[in-house]
Order: structure tokens, then C-alpha cells, then sequence
């Protein structure tokens, strides 16, 4: 559970400074070129150390080196948010080399997604502090406004609160209203930290985010049956669904739908599923992490109840 109460970041404005990282696996130079333009094009300074090219086989650089670059640029107090170049694998090695009360001192945003949920889930469930699931930089704002929703993305970082995120082919799966902190990301990393000092274990009363891509009905149930036995669901007002981009069976039989289907009868709240942050097909909208929201289910929506940075 969060041991302390949640503390928040900065809002951004104009010209603040955004620092890309590198907490998971290696990637092209050219992808940070274009990242920082799109981030320059929002209004955004994007900085960078020149430690996140570094390479180590399939992550970039060692556990040590991305920790203590991560945590520095942390500290730097002209750095106002964090956000991951690109997911891939790794950053739960940095968990046991970063240190949520010194972290807390200076609260800043994270942003990031799919590996980089371990991060995230960590900063929120366990140091505390808010954070976005939101685009990185490679596939999503390095190709420009078509590959994320600029709305969201933008809204979150500049502390706005009390907008409704409705994407279009969200669908109800459940029907009512719920409201509670939102938590989680993927759905791989969070159950991979189950039994570990860094587990995800967001508070009772919740909202639930879980998406994932390319996971067969059989491995989503597997998963979601893991976090139900481990008592993670059951904390749940509300569970939002990703996309879950390319789940369904291949060639037909059952699909992600009906899994979820089956464990959203367990919930006493509202369940949604295709909304689109993480692993889409389109543009990837964001979502704030730590922070209260509302899920509605008539018209299906998330309400930004409170602002994720001040």
C-alpha cells in the first residue's frame, strides 16, 4: 500500500524543461531527434543526458548507471517532468537503487508506458508520487500529433481537472459510477512484481487501469487470474480496460472481451474496456496515475477529478 500520502510535481507551462530517460531497453538516435522536436513544438524545453545512449545488451546501460542518472536528473531543479524514451525491457532493475524518500523531496512527473509500468506503478504505489500513463517518445511523439492524443497529453501536464477523457469505441462492459485514485499500467509488469518488495499493491478503493498487446485470451486470463488471487482486484471500485491490442484469438474462438467479461462480474463497480493509452493502434491518450477520477458508464468516460501535478 502507499505509505505515505500522495505528493505531486509541478504543473508545466511554456518553455519548461522536460528531460527524456532511458530507464528500459536501448534505441536509435534519430528517435530522440524527433521526440524533441514534437516536445519543442508543444512548447516544452526537452533535455537529455547523454548517458541514455549507452548500451548494455538489451537495456540501456547497466541497472547502476540508468538509477543514478534517473535519480540526478531527478534532483536537477530545473527539470520539471520525466519522460521515457521508449519501453521495451528493464526498469524494474532500478527499483531496489532508487530512493522514494529522496524522490519525494522534489516530487516530478514521470510519463511513460508499457515496460516502463514498473517505474511508474513504484512511483505511485510505493514513493507516493504521482505520475502519467502517458506516449514516450519512440512511436508515439516522435512521429507527431497522429500518433498520440495531444488533448490529454497536454491537459495532465498543465494540472487542468475536471474534464471527462471519453475516446471514441470506449464501451461499457459493467454498467455505473465509481470514483477513486487511479493505479496500473501494464498488465505484464504489474503481475510480474507480485511477491516482490516492489509489488503492486494500490490502495483499497481504487480504480483499476489494465491494458496489455498481444497476449492471447489464455495468457490475459492467466494474468488477471494472478492479480485477483493476490487480492489486487478485489481492492477495485472501478477497472478500466486498455485497447488490448491484438489479444483475440487468432482466427477466431474467445476473445479479450469475453475474458474480461468474465472477471468484470466480480466487481462490484463499473468496467470499461478499449481505452486507448499504452498499446494502441491509434493515437495513445494519457492517463494521470495517483489522482482521484470518476468512471462513468453513461456516457462511458474517466473524469479527471484532481489535477496530477499542481
Amino acid at each position: 500500500m502507499t505509505a505515505a500520502p500522495m505528493v505531486r510535481g509541478p504543473r508545466l507551462t511554456r518553455g519548461d524543461r522536460v528531460a527524456l530517460v532511458a530507464p528500459s531497453s536501448p534505441f536509435e538516435g534519430d528517435v530522440v531527434d524527433a521526440g524533441r522536436a514534437e516536445l519543442a513544438r508543444l512548447g516544452y524545453e526537452p533535455v537529455h543526458d547523454e548517458s541514455i545512449f549507452a548500451r548494455r545488451g538489451f537495456v540501456a546501460g547497466t541497472s547502476g548507471e540508468r538509477a543514478e542518472t534517473f535519480t540526478r536528473i531527478w534532483l536537477d531543479p530545473d527539470v520539471k517532468a520525466l519522460l521515457a524514451v521508449r519501453g521495451g525491457y528493464g526498469s524494474a532493475q532500478m527499483l531496489p537503487l532508487l530512493d522514494a524518500a529522496i524522490l519525494r523531496r522534489v516530487p516530478k512527473l514521470f510519463i511513460g508506458y508499457s515496460d516502463t509500468t514498473s517505474l511508474a506503478a513504484w512511483l505511485s504505489c510505493h514513493a507516493g508520487i504521482t505520475a502519467v500513463h502517458g506516449p514516450m517518445l519512440e512511436g508515439r511523439l516522435a512521429k507527431g500529433p497522429m500518433a498520440y492524443d495531444e488533448r490529454s497529453f497536454v491537459r495532465l501536464l498543465s494540472g487542468e481537472a475536471g474534464f471527462t477523457l471519453a475516446p471514441p469505441g470506449l464501451e461499457v462492459v459493467r454498467g455505473g459510477t465509481a470514483e477513486g485514485p487511479l493505479y496500473g499500467g501494464t498488465l505484464t509488469q504489474l503481475a510480474a512484481s507480485l511477491g516482490t518488495p516492489y509489488a503492486f499493491e494500490p490502495p483499497d478503493g481504487c480504480v483499476l487501469f489494465l491494458e496489455d498487446a498481444n497476449e492471447r485470451p489464455y495468457r490475459l486470463d492467466r494474468l488477471l487470474t494472478q492479480l485477483s488471487q493476490a487480492g489486487t482486484l478485489g481492492r477495485a471500485r472501478a477497472i478500466v480496460f486498455g485497447e488490448m491490442r491484438g489479444c483475440d484469438e487468432p482466427g477466431g474462438g474467445p476473445t479479450a472481451r469475453e475474458v474480461i467479461a468474465d472477471f468484470a462480474a466480480t466487481v462490484d463497480g463499473p468496467v470499461l474496456v478499449r481505452f486507448p493509452s499504452g498499446h494502441t493502434t491509434g493515437p495513445c491518450w494519457s492517463l494521470p496515475l495517483g489522482t482521484c477520477v470518476r468512471v462513468t458508464t453513461a456516457p462511458a468516460g474517466v473524469v479527471v477529478e484532481k489535477p496530477v501535478v499542481v
